[in-house]
């Protein structure tokens, strides 16, 4: 196959659960398998140039080109709202992001919400859509503190299981949106090597029901 598709793969336990799908589906590259540092690894046999990047940064690589296909959380992609195609959701690395806060906490909207997150757009789109007027306070890292502490009234994370809430003595209080890893193509590549990655995305999708 004269042609690579190029596949951004997150660093990390669910990018090796995404390998394996793409695997199974394929597309295997078996370098990728073997114990080394090397973060491009190919397949000229099966088409494929797979590499490691931060999780963050997948759809960076894909919205620029760099990448034809990458797997992406919905978190990200609601975050940072990148201009790429979404092709398929892989049921992997599955939680919700939510308001959380200490359990005796209600909140009886008589003043301005107090807001720590990782994430201001999702929790600024997500108040204004209840016309809550909110200050959000951006954290980079343990914002399950930030309540403790009295820096903020909630928090708006991942929660996965819910057991770092529980032991810090807070609860999840709203749901506000389902998150998984999803399938995401380029733009320009879906249209230059629609062939290839429609296949890809139908072999994946198989192995995903």
């Amino acid at each position: 196959m004269s042609e690579f598709i190029n596949i951004a793969l997150p660093k990390g336990r669910l990018g090796e659960k995404v390998y394996r799908l793409f695997r199974d589906a394929g597309y295997e590259c078996p370098s990728i398998e073997e114990e080394n540092r090397k973060l491009i690894f190919e397949n000229p046999e099966k088409g494929v140039r797979y590499f490691w990047v931060k999780p963050s940064d997948v759809a960076i690589y894909v919205e620029r080109g760099a990448a034809d296909v990458g797997v992406a959380g919905k978190d990200i992609l609601l975050e940072y709202a990148p201009d790429v195609y979404e092709l398929a959701d892989l049921g992997l690395g599955k939680c919700r992001m939510c308001v959380a806060a200490k359990k005796d906490f209600r909140d009886r909207g008589e003043r301005t919400l107090r807001v720590a997150t990782k994430f201001p757009r999702i929790a600024g789109r997500y108040y204004a859509s209840l016309s809550r007027e909110i200050d959000i306070i951006h954290l980079n890292g343990s914002i399950e503190i930030a309540p403790i502490l009295g820096l903020s009234d909630v928090i708006v994370d991942i929660v996965e299981t819910g057991k770092t809430l529980l032991e810090n003595d807070l609860e999840p209080k709203e749901t506000i949106v389902p998150i998984s890893a999803r399938l995401i193509a380029n733009k320009v590549s879906y249209k230059f090597k629609h062939q290839q990655i429609t296949a890809l995305c139908e072999q994946i999708q198989l192995r995903c029901r």
